[in-house]
């Protein structure tokens, strides 16, 4: 064994074959770089090498009919059509009017200043519900909210999920005592783009098989798996379903595929037996993207009940996936959000007849005063 000389500080290993081998197993013990990461932190880099690229601009000139817009500051408002232009979109459709005053400031900033490149949506305040006479009084406020300009109305996840009466209970969304609103919207013939309920992995056990796993990491309040504060997501869909079937003469679309891009064989049946029902795609394109071959034959058979809308503003990266995603074969590319999907895309291909009607004959159909001039004849 090699002399060793002691300090006061350490033992130190006269021999350089010592030190050597004892810096070797000291590296062996530790993990190697990367071995010990989160799937937060896990961004692989693909080595496959196929044909297919981004798309920055839509083939057709699109409306996009779920969009959010807060704040009116000119400026920012100028610079939004300039982005408009670069990826064809014709109309933004601004689900966040609100009522009233607001809506008429919302609707001064856009279509005030940009005349048939906005839409705006009026919205319905429940606050009131419960209380003598709402349902009259908010009919007649959307009826004033629409003489003012509003081209639809909107109807955030609170109902159904948060929104409470005066007595402090649940609001459904088939509740009798909205069937003012849902009568008004029809006898004026605006649309209701209406969000009932979130995907069902939210309601399912936040564990290793959740593919939401993610999401539901980064926002906690997102679970809906306590029974004593929601009403599962079988019932939640059902009260939406029955506010279709209550009211026939009301088009509603029925927002982010109505929560069943996971199946689409579920939503299939869904729109053959309500006609006065349409969908649309925002924040739910990785559903799609996942599934090309199934995806492509539901575009195919419903291109008459889908709308394009992607939920929020992001002209450099999101709306670009979306028109790859719609318009290509490519295969095995990212999407955008990671905490919506953890897989990769595939396109679908669809075909320019197929196209045309998601990016704007469908929405030409059922929201009021577009400038058809916009878009190819």
């Amino acid at each position: 064994m090699p002399a060793t000389h002691r300090s006061n500080a350490s033992i130190r290993i006269a021999d350089p074959q010592w030190s050597l081998l004892a810096a070797l197993l000291l590296a062996a013990a530790l993990p190697a770089a990367g071995q010990e990461m989160t799937v937060e932190a896990y961004e692989p880099r693909s080595t496959l090498k196929v044909p297919g690229g981004p798309v920055t601009r839509a083939k057709f000139a699109f409306v996009d009919a779920h969009g959010h817009l807060r704040g009116s500051d000119p400026a920012r408002i100028d610079q939004m059509v300039k982005e408009m232009d670069k990826m064809n979109m014709a109309v933004f459709v601004n689900l966040s009017g609100g009522s009233g005053e607001r809506l008429k400031a919302n609707i001064a900033a856009t279509k005030g200043r940009y005349p048939g490149r906005f839409v705006v949506y009026a919205n319905v305040d429940f606050s009131g519900i419960g209380q003598p006479g709402w349902g009259k009084k908010a009919a007649a406020q959307l009826e004033a909210d629409f003489k003012a300009g509003a081209q639809g109305l909107k109807i955030y996840k609170n109902l159904s999920m948060f929104q409470t009466d005066s007595d402090g209970k649940r609001v459904a969304a088939d509740d009798p005592r909205i069937a003012p609103v849902w009568e008004k919207a029809g006898e004026l013939g605006i649309p209701v783009l209406i969000h009932v309920g979130e995907p069902s992995p939210f309601w399912d056990p936040w564990d290793e098989h959740n593919e939401r796993w993610l999401e539901l990491k980064m926002f906690p309040n997102r679970r809906r798996d306590d029974p004593a504060r929601f009403a599962s997501f079988e019932q939640t869909m059902s009260e939406q379903h029955n506010l279709f079937r209550n009211h026939p003469n009301t088009t509603f679309i029925n927002a982010h595929l109505g929560w069943f891009g996971n199946d689409l064989a579920r939503l299939g049946k869904l729109l053959d037996e309500l006609p006065n029902v349409y969908t649309e795609l925002g924040a739910v394109l990785a559903e799609l993207g996942r599934q090309p071959i199934t995806g492509a034959a539901f575009m195919e058979k419903y291109q008459d009940r889908v709308l394009m809308g992607k939920d929020s503003w992001d002209p450099i990266d999101g709306y670009h996936v979306y028109f790859r995603v719609l318009e290509t074969r490519d295969e095995y590319f990212d999407y955008y959000r990671k905490r919506h999907a953890h897989w990769k895309m595939y396109g679908l291909g669809l075909s320019d007849e197929v196209l045309e009607k998601v990016y704007f004959r469908n929405a030409l159909k059922i929201i009021p005063g577009l400038d058809r001039s916009l878009f190819p004849e």
